[in-house]
Parts: structure tokens; sequence; C-alpha cells
């Protein structure tokens, strides 16, 4: 079989491919366009068979109307909000994500920073480089057990369920809202479930947010939301960046409504040197310089998970191209 065909990776990977070329070996050609805007894939992919699209950029109707047969699109990770899928389902191209490339990774990084946070070991570590203080456990006081405490998972797919049985096998009350699950994960989790976002809120020690970003979901973390929750809890965020509305972050922090927030996605990526919450991380006399752990969007990231996030991409290219059915079409 010649490689007739043509795939393109948008953004992202600057290396020489190997593990694309390996999937599509015999059936296609790969090339990176290493775009940072879609602009700059204009006059580059009209002509492509297949497009793989990472984090860096979004596509919008512009580029997927200039495409002439393309026989899919496919998200290289879990979130597809990047990605016009409405155009492209209008221009009958199907559109797939990779909803399990990075499950394992993402669940740890929200326990990771779960744990950072309510065992004190970011805040003693941050302030301790700051200068002369107590070399003692008092500079995290107060500080309670884990165990039993309440864990609000708000989505629960396979990233939201992996991390709600982690926080359990910690010991802790695992609850969960997601208006779309069907009955009976309660049972198979053996965790709670609650109706409403508030009552998750209103109960949790720590929320962790799983839950794709949609209209729906847009700033679902706001200031008002942030009342519900008790004062001193924590906030974790692994799931798309403007899920919460950030610049609502210092205020919780500074009057202790958060007793500490880890962040690892930010709706703009990276962010504005001017945006409230970067302004409060670096501020040191402000509560959010050694409350809040912020990370470039690096939770999915493990050399595992990144290679399985590749040729997981390339090979629902492969079956598009080769006519097979394909695997979550999300559009």
């Amino acid at each position: 079989m010649s490689e007739s065909y043509r795939v393109v990776l948008t953004d992202y990977i600057d290396d020489d491919l190997r593990p694309e070329r390996q999937v599509l070996d015999g059936v296609a050609r790969v090339e990176a366009m290493r775009a940072h805007h879609e602009d700059e894939l204009l006059g580059r992919v009209e002509d492509a068979d297949a497009m793989v699209v990472f984090h860096e950029i979004s596509v919008s109707r512009k580029i997927i109307d200039r495409l002439e047969k393309c026989r899919v699109i496919v998200r290289a990770g879990a979130g597809f909000d990047n990605v016009d899928g409405r155009a492209a389902r209008q221009r009958g191209i199907p559109f797939c994500n990779v909803p399990d490339y990075g499950s394992e990774e993402v669940a740890d990084s929200a326990i990771a920073l779960t744990l950072s946070l309510t065992r004190g070991t970011h805040l003693a570590n941050s302030t301790l480089r700051a200068g002369p203080g107590p070399w003692s456990y008092r500079a995290v006081v107060p500080l309670g057990r884990l165990r039993g405490r309440v864990f609000g998972v708000v989505g629960l797919g396979r990233i939201g369920s992996a991390a709600a049985l982690r926080a359990k096998a910690l010991g802790m009350d695992v609850v969960f809202h997601d208006p779309y699950k069907p009955d009976g994960y309660d049972k198979t989790f053996g965790i709670r479930r609650v109706e409403t976002l508030e009552e998750l809120l209103a109960q949790s020690h720590v929320v962790s947010l799983h839950c794709p970003l949609n209209d729906e979901t847009r700033h679902l973390i706001d200031a008002a939301a942030l009342a519900h929750m008790p004062e001193g809890s924590y906030l974790v965020n692994t799931a798309r960046g403007a899920v919460v509305d950030t610049a609502a972050l210092p205020e919780a922090l500074r009057c202790g409504r958060l007793a500490g927030a880890g962040i690892d996605v930010i709706e703009q990526e990276p962010p504005a040197a001017d945006h409230p919450l970067m302004l409060a991380w670096r501020d040191p006399t402000h509560p959010a310089h050694h409350r809040l752990i912020v990370n470039p969007h690096i939770a999915f990231y493990s050399e595992e998970g990144l290679l399985d996030m590749r040729v997981k991409s390339v090979e629902a290219c492969r079956r598009a191209l080769l006519g097979m059915p394909l695997r979550n079409v999300v559009n």
C-alpha cells in the first residue's frame, strides 16, 4: 500500500514524528505544522486527508471550511472545546477525541495537588523559602486530618472516577455531582451522589473538577459558587481552565474561604502578566503567594501518557482513512 494520504499535526509536536509514522506506515505521510495560531495553517492544510489538533491552538470554521477532502479531525486529548465540532459536522467531517490517554496521570495530579495543599507541604515549603520563620509545624497551623473529610468530584467521567477511587483509598468521604450519569455509579464505586452543585460545594473539604468545558460549565466555579464552599476549603482544577473564573480566586484566598487552590489549567495559556490571579500569586503580601499552586497544564503528562496520546490520535486517523468504524466521535 502506498502512502497516498496526508495527515497533518497542527501544533505542539516538534520532533521526528516516529510514533505517528510507525502507525501510518504504508497508509499516509505525516507532517507537523508547528503552528502557534490557526492563521499559520492557511495554505498548508487544505488538501489534508486527516488532521490532528493538540492544545496550543484553536481551529475554527475559518480553517475547517477550507478543508477539501478531510476524512477526520482528531483532538489529541480528552477536552475538545478548541475545535469547532459543529462546523466539522456541517461539513460532514467526523470529529474524534482521545478520552483515555492520560486518565491515570490527571487523576494522580489531582490527588497530588490535594495532598500538597491539605497536608501543608506546599505552604510550609513556600513560607520557609520566603524567609526566616518557625522551623515548626506551626508554619501550617491549622491542618485537620484528611481521613473522613469530604472530597467532592464534579464530573464523574473516566478521570473523575479515577480521582474518586484514589481519594476513597485515602479514607476520604467521596461525593460527586454529574447530572449526565445514570443511577448506579454511587453503588458501583461506593461513593455518594448529590443532585446539585451547591450541595456538593457546601459539604466538600476539597472540590476537584473533572468536567468538560461547554456552555453549561464555563465559569461554573465563580465567586457565587465559591461562596457556597466551607471556610478553609480547597479547590483543585485539572479539567479545563475556563471551568473556573480564576479572577474570583484571589479574593476567596484572601478572605479565607479557600485555604488553598491547585490550578493546572487557566482559561488563557499562558496567562497575561496582569491577570488578577497571577498578580496575587506573585505578590508576597497576598495569601495566594503561599497558598496557590499554579502548574503550566502538565497534569496530563507522563512519557507513557504522551506516547499513548500520539499513537491513539493517529490510530483514529488510520481507521478513518481505511474506512474502518470510528471511535470516540464527539460531533
